[in-house]
């Protein structure tokens, strides 16, 4: 390997996550922009007001706004068909959805001007990257084929060149590659499931709310977009969800409809439908000697909170913020020591969100017996608690635990 890398950090995956570490770095006055370098297959395609509603869309935390706003990327993220909502109302199939007893938020019993956004994953990808190339971050065009690590750096074989790093960044998702080129391990379980997603009309506002059934055999969400549509996250077993599928546009809104229990009247498809199958993944480990992991490529969650994306930027912001502090020291930043900081603050609040997910999905939206019973039950108790609400009000605005400084 040569005695000098061509660049400190190398990031493999210009998503949304990747995107952000990069930007971070710059903007922290880690590491110069022209040592920095992000690895995919293609940069990603610039949205316009004339594309249809990206089928993946996140509802991005307070937390996630901040660090947004931070790396100046959020202005153009709110010109671009940003949605905020204003409330939360969650319910279980087993009581109506406009009772007493379900369970609601509402942001100016919070003191809030919202709860969150909802953003397309096209709009989120193009400023961030918008944002780390225009601070002259450079983009390598090209897929990571091995990774070969010494005492000094980090080799990496791409598809169009070879790059010499002191650390590399996995950003590059679920199937990550450095994350299996690197050894680090995976530990994943199915859930049975497949989300379903697609955008909707409704027969009714969709009240700047957004709805949450717990089915029984699933959840669904109705998203409140921009265009006064809504994106729906429809998690289902894998059996009914191919028959949902395989139905005519009218059925599948017919069926969709009655799972919603017609709390915006009736539905229609107004977008392809896309399934996905839902896991939970979790890397064994997400450091080891100049390299890091992530976002996805470090942990998977059941999507019914929809935290996957938040959790991501929150990687970002505090392995950024751990480089951040060490620099002044002058420490090598792909050291292990520095890097276990970074995987002891994030690993324990990622377990905390995925077993929350875990148990929601297991004894609201599934479950069965007397404990779902219970979990049941508890929900319009938990509506009426002024404290337990603002707690969750406090989870879902991404402000709780150990929050990195740009997400403050």
């Amino acid at each position: 390997m040569n005695s000098e890398p061509q660049f400190d950090v190398v990031i493999v995956g210009a998503g949304p996550v990747g995107c952000c570490v990069a930007v971070l770095l710059v903007t922290a006055g880690v590491v110069r922009p022209e040592r920095i370098a992000l690895l995919d297959r293609q940069p990603p395609p610039s949205p316009t007001a004339a594309d249809p509603i990206d089928l993946r869309v996140f509802a991005l935390s307070r937390a996630s706004e901040r660090i947004l706003l931070h790396v100046g990327a959020w202005p153009a993220i709110a010109a671009q068909r940003a949605s905020p909502y204003e409330r939360m109302t969650v319910w279980h199939a087993n009581v109506p959805p406009r009772s007493a007893d379900v369970l609601s938020f509402a942001a100016d019993e919070a003191g809030e001007p919202n709860l969150g956004h909802i953003v397309e994953n096209r709009v989120l990808q193009s400023a961030l990257y918008v944002a780390a190339t225009g601070a002259g971050v450079a983009f390598v065009a090209g897929s990571l084929q091995s990774l070969t690590a010494d005492s000094r750096q980090v080799e990496l074989t791409t598809s169009t060149a070879a790059l010499t790093t002191r650390l590399v960044v996995g950003a590059d998702g679920a199937r990550s590659q450095v994350r299996t080129l690197a050894g680090l391990g995976l530990t994943a379980a199915d859930y049975g499931q497949r989300a379903i997603v697609a955008v909707v009309t409704s027969q009714r506002p969709h009240e700047r709310t957004a709805w949450q059934r717990f089915l029984g055999d699933g959840t669904l969400a109705l998203l409140p977009l921009a265009d006064g549509r809504s994106s729906i996250v429809w998690s289902v077993p894998d059996e009914r969800a191919a028959r949902l599928m395989a139905l005519s546009a009218q059925e599948f809104a017919a069926a969709l409809t009655a799972d919603s229990d017609d709390v915006l009247g009736r539905l229609e498809l107004s977008s392809e439908r896309a399934a996905v199958d839902l896991v939970k993944q979790s890397a064994d480990a997400y450091v080891r000697e100049r390299v890091a992991l992530v976002g996805d490529a470090a942990h998977v969650i059941h999507p019914l909170a929809g935290q996957g994306v938040n959790l991501g930027l929150l990687d970002a912001a505090a392995l950024v913020q751990v480089l951040q502090d060490a620099a002044s020291d002058r420490e090598d930043p792909g050291a292990l020591r520095l890097l276990r900081r970074y995987e002891r603050w994030r690993r324990t609040d990622n377990q905390i969100v995925s077993a929350t997910m875990d148990s929601f999905n297991r004894w609201l939206a599934r479950g069965s017996g007397p404990v779902a019973t219970l979990a049941q039950q508890a929900l319009p108790i938990v509506g009426r608690s002024t404290l337990a609400k603002q707690l969750l009000v406090r989870r879902a605005l991404g402000a709780v635990g150990e929050l990195p400084r740009a997400a403050r």
